[in-house]
């Protein structure tokens, strides 16, 4: 048995609830201190499966800047974010991108598209 007690500020509402998660071998055995249904919902997913929105840059060709702002249209699981990162070290927007453009899609299997933030004047 690995008996966990995990404390979590919930970002779900502007309560910013500390939220107390117990858990077994994976598994939530308790949830205190929310104070609304949303801290509940967010306390058991970020126990369970933390997901972030990603936000970066990328390189640039033909435009203006050398890099361009990108993000992830959805949150991606945290433990992916470094091999997303590295993923995006490969990857160059080019001159005439808008902001929204999908440059990469489905990235690394997560079902998030990176997509552009900045538009890549030239």
């Amino acid at each position: 048995m690995t008996e966990e007690i995990r404390s979590i500020t919930c970002i779900a509402c502007p309560l910013g609830c500390e939220i107390s998660v117990q858990g077994d071998n994976g598994k939530i055995t308790e949830i205190s201190g929310n104070k609304c249904k949303h801290g509940l919902k967010y306390a058991r997913s970020e126990y369970l499966n933390p997901k972030r929105i990603l936000t970066t840059v990328v390189r640039a060709e033909g435009c203006t800047l050398p890099v361009i702002s990108v993000r992830t249209d959805k949150p991606v699981p945290k433990d992916k974010i470094f091999d997303c990162m590295e993923y995006l070290k490969s990857v160059t927007a080019k001159k005439g991108m808008k902001i929204g453009t999908v440059l990469v899609k489905d990235i690394l299997g997560t079902g998030a598209d990176v997509v552009v933030t900045k538009k890549c004047e030239g």
